[in-house]
């Protein structure tokens, strides 16, 4: 019979500096001594001087320096996300009672090329607004608008008069729009049951799908609302798919940690206020 034995130790937080917690997360987010020292105020040789103590009472190398950047270490990737979450924590514990809205600062990201769940870990964003699925339960969601899908082309468009067969929407050549995650397959699973194939002719984010379509014979697929929307500047149409269309759901994405939290509450609830007036 085998024994065995477990040994466990509990590391002394009295004799552990908890501002080095902070240097740790923000290197984890920055990939950069530079830029994590300007994130919470500290100079290069500050920063330099956190990291071989942290190493030293960790004994791990942590970080290590790539072209890319500081790369975490697997026992850094271990921390990152319990530290993250003991930071927050601690923040929400020390928030004041009530905030100061005039104060909120909004950075707005294009979301398509990000890897959302790895984002709201990090940190690194505090809302993801879109269609995107919830990737486990430390993350919660909430509905905000759905819409069905459309075809949006120029005005004169030749597709605009015509009817839509299999084989005139394997003709047209498409915009794909490369900033979104909204998943329009159920065209191409029509088209492929009349053995026919849809022609991207172009991928672009959403900022120049509007004047791209209105310039040239592509068309575009895209959810009703933001189609109208581009209708607003102009001159274009829409025209329902041929083979009927899912509803597309737009909703708000958050980390758990976040959710008592004033501050992004009160983004929560004015975000969805502003949904419910574009219904």
């Amino acid at each position: 019979m085998h024994i065995r034995h477990v040994y466990m130790f509990r590391m002394n937080l009295g004799a552990f500096d908890l501002n080095l917690l902070l240097v740790f997360d923000a290197v984890m987010q920055e990939r950069s001594v530079t830029r994590a020292g300007q994130r919470i105020g500290l100079s290069q040789p500050a920063m330099s001087h956190a990291l071989t103590r942290l190493r030293h009472m960790l004994k791990d190398e942590l970080f290590i320096r790539t072209p890319e950047g500081m790369a975490p270490t697997p026992r850094a990737e271990a921390l990152a996300l319990p530290l993250r979450n003991a930071l927050s924590e601690m923040q929400l514990a020390l928030a004041p009672v009530a905030f100061d809205r005039t104060k909120v600062y909004l950075d707005l990201r294009p979301s398509g090329t990000l890897s959302i769940a790895e984002h709201l870990d990090r940190g690194d964003i505090d809302l993801a607004l879109g269609n995107p699925s919830s990737p486990g339960e430390r993350f919660l969601a909430a509905p905000l608008l759905e819409d069905p899908f459309v075809m949006v082309m120029r005005n004169e468009h030749p597709a605009g008069a015509i009817r839509l067969s299999p084989a005139a929407v394997a003709k047209l050549q498409f915009l794909e729009i490369s900033s979104s995650r909204e998943d329009v397959d159920f065209v191409d699973r029509w088209l492929s049951e009349h053995d026919q194939a849809r022609h991207i002719a172009l991928r672009a984010p959403y900022l120049s799908a509007a004047s791209i379509l209105a310039r040239s014979d592509m068309v575009c697929i895209l959810s009703l609302r933001i189609a109208r929307e581009l209708l607003r500047s102009h001159p274009l149409r829409i025209r329902e798919p041929p083979c009927g269309s899912p509803r597309v759901q737009t909703g708000m994405l958050w980390h758990r940690r976040l959710d008592r939290q004033l501050s992004h509450r009160w983004l929560r609830e004015t975000v969805l206020s502003v949904a419910k007036a574009l219904e």
